[in-house]
């Protein structure tokens, strides 16, 4: 797949869309539009739910008025607003997969702990940074502790979380006693903004705000707008390229040897697959994988990986680290000043 994709005589163009809904009957959306986009060679990533749509896809240039056309056919997605790729070669997705999941975005809640319908105030670019300007302005990255780690706005709270789930409670207790404070919250792309806006106006906040769009159109305005960007560093973004770069900044480091850098990967043993950041140094030393130990097992025979696997014995985040925890762990180890 990644060949064929590779060798593709036109351009593709990268895109992400959500949008909160009732869906009466998500497998025969999600059906229909697999037919549809099938035909027309889009490749991505794509949930489909009771509650909505939540979509990161790549459409061929050739085809994109096509699809927006056909999409608005569907009266419960007509003009929904897409976030175009600013740092985009079109390589982003390998296929198409659309699946029907219980909600859009795991969230651990229950109904009647939220009101999608009660968002924050959704909030342009230059909106956004001068709010950050405003005296008592609290601004909270919803977004995993690996997605902040290689970029985030200044002076934002980081939540060391591994999960939108995880994140929410986190959030609510470390703004306790600030109800009355203006909140900023931003996202990728502004899907759990919505989301978690409801639920902090749910739990008594009063002025909750949320930056419409997230990051990938926050980009793409300051840039036509030639707006200064407090955004510093890379956006992580869900697909291939695993980031777009926003600034010139990098404010991580390698979790091998704690070198500046902002190079996300993910190891090459994929057995193990955790998502790591790695210098050019490193990947001389260790290739793309996350530790000696990782590299010696992925050279084994598959046969023998298989008996290992079986066995329980497969490695995963080398003999010091393991499984989703490796990024931040090694990230704890490594970070310091160079």
């Amino acid at each position: 797949m990644r060949e064929r994709l590779m060798e593709e005589p036109f351009k593709r163009v990268t895109l992400s869309f959500y949008r909160y809904v009732i869906l009466n009957d998500p497998q025969a959306t999600r059906d229909q539009l697999w037919r549809e986009w099938s035909a027309m060679q889009v490749f991505g990533r794509i949930y489909v739910a009771r509650e909505g749509i939540n979509a990161q896809l790549s459409v061929p240039e050739h085809f994109y008025q096509a699809f927006r056309q056909k999409l608005d056919l569907h009266p419960e997605f007509k003009d929904v607003p897409f976030k175009i790729a600013v740092d985009d070669d079109g390589k982003s997705f390998f296929r198409l997969t659309i699946k029907v999941r219980p909600r859009i975005v795991a969230d651990g809640l229950a109904d009647n702990e939220y009101d999608v319908t009660n968002v924050g105030k959704h909030l342009t670019a230059a909106e956004f940074n001068a709010a950050m300007d405003q005296p008592g302005t609290i601004v909270v990255d919803m977004r995993n502790h690996y997605e902040s780690e290689v970029g985030h706005f200044q002076n934002a709270i980081l939540p060391e979380c591994e999960s939108f789930r995880e994140e929410l409670p986190h959030v609510l207790d470390q703004l306790k006693g600030k109800e009355d404070q203006k909140i900023l919250m931003y996202c990728t792309g502004g899907v759990r903004c919505e989301k978690a806006s409801a639920y902090l106006k749910h739990h008594g906040f009063k002025d909750v705000n949320q930056l419409y769009g997230g990051i990938i159109d926050y980009a793409r305005q300051i840039k036509e707008q030639q707006l200064p960007s407090k955004f510093i560093g890379k956006n992580f973004v869900f697909d291939e390229r695993l980031g777009e770069r926003i600034t010139d900044d990098v404010i991580a480091h390698c979790h091998q040897c704690g070198h500046k850098c902002d190079h996300q990967i993910n190891c090459g043993n994929t057995d193990c697959h955790v998502l790591f950041i790695q210098c050019e140094n490193c990947k001389n030393t260790y290739g793309e994988y996350c530790s000696h130990e990782c590299r010696a097992y992925a050279e084994l025979p598959a046969e023998e990986r298989k008996k290992l696997r079986a066995e329980g014995k497969a490695i995963r985040g080398g003999s010091s680290y393991g499984g989703a925890h490796f990024s931040k762990s090694m990230a704890a180890k490594a970070k310091r000043k160079d």
